[in-house]
């Protein structure tokens, strides 16, 4: 009982949040607001309930709505540190996990021969790579963001589920390592392929979908503060209209947040169609999706958007 209560004195005497004095879904909303994040209800209700039930989350939704975000402001909002694994094709245990220090292990063997030297298979030669840093977390519970782990193949993600159900990852050398400080884990997939039934059954889910109008001018707003209402609104409200196209990738919201900062940087205040065809690479990531917006017309988009 003394040491819990010491660990909650060190997180208030250091400024952060303790997962445990979340008292309420508002409080979470508040608080990532102050880190710069726009949460909706349900998003804030998954989040809360990560804290308070220690489950991961599965977060999917369409490239560029801000799920990368969700792990860095939760991580600003704990006042934690953020360990972040980037997912790719071919991702492995070494790169994701640990690996032996393979010199410093050979030179220990040849000090062996005059000493008597430790094993060479302990956590002293250890490389940690960021699933294993964030396991061996020795002070504080950091937020882990497993990102995009669609990307990864099916054998790495079978791989996580030691770690998703039980928080431990063990190494054949060494055995189980448990960690002290279960990781606030978030998983992010932009569905590229469909995750196993196993990984989705080990989390809490949430879908973050392209958001309407008034929302994405509140992020906008709250991420772009100097640009004036007008501007974003204009600009809002024309990417909402190029999303409605048959485009190969709609712009997201860091797209949005693109154009916004261009024009600010261009020196625009507002959103005609000479500006919206100079910001148009903040939005088109193709040159096809770029030849059917101007094939719709700036104008025309401008003027619906207007509407």
């Amino acid at each position: 009982m003394g040491r819990h209560w010491a660990i909650r004195f060190a997180a208030l005497w250091e400024g952060r949040t303790n997962p445990e004095d979340v008292g309420t879904i508002d409080a979470v909303i508040r608080g990532f607001e102050a880190s710069g994040y726009v949460l909706d209800q349900p998003l804030a209700t998954a989040l809360f309930l990560l804290l308070r039930l220690g489950k991961p989350l599965l977060i999917e939704g369409h490239a560029g709505v801000g799920k990368t975000e969700v792990a860095k402001a939760l991580a600003a909002f704990l006042d934690v540190e953020l360990i972040r694994l980037q997912c790719y094709e071919g991702l492995d245990v070494n790169t994701a996990v640990y690996e032996w220090n393979y010199q410093k292990q050979l030179l220990a063997i040849q000090i062996r021969e005059k000493t008597d030297e430790e094993e060479i298979f302990s956590p002293r030669f250890l490389l940690e790579r960021p699933l294993l840093r964030a396991i061996r977390a020795e002070s504080v519970s950091p937020v882990l963001l497993i990102d995009e782990i669609d990307r990864a193949d099916e054998a790495f993600e079978a791989f996580l589920l030691e770690l998703l159900s039980d928080f431990q990852i063990t190494i054949p050398e060494l055995g189980t390592i448990r960690a002290r400080y279960r990781p606030h884990v978030i998983l992010t997939s932009n569905r590229t392929r469909e995750l196993s039934d196993a990984l989705k059954r080990r989390c809490l889910y949430h879908w973050i979908d392209y958001p309407d109008f008034d929302k994405e001018l509140e992020i906008v707003q709250l991420r772009a503060r100097g640009a004036p209402r007008e501007l974003s609104a204009q600009v809002v409200g024309f990417v909402q209209q190029v999303r409605s196209l048959d485009l190969s990738k709609p712009p997201g919201v860091a797209e949005t947040l693109d154009c916004v900062h261009s024009l600010e940087a261009l020196g625009r205040t507002r959103l005609d169609a000479e500006a919206a065809a100079a910001t148009l690479g903040c939005i088109a990531k193709s040159v096809e999706d770029s030849a059917k917006i101007q094939a719709e017309g700036i104008d025309r988009i401008l003027s619906r958007a207007a509407r």
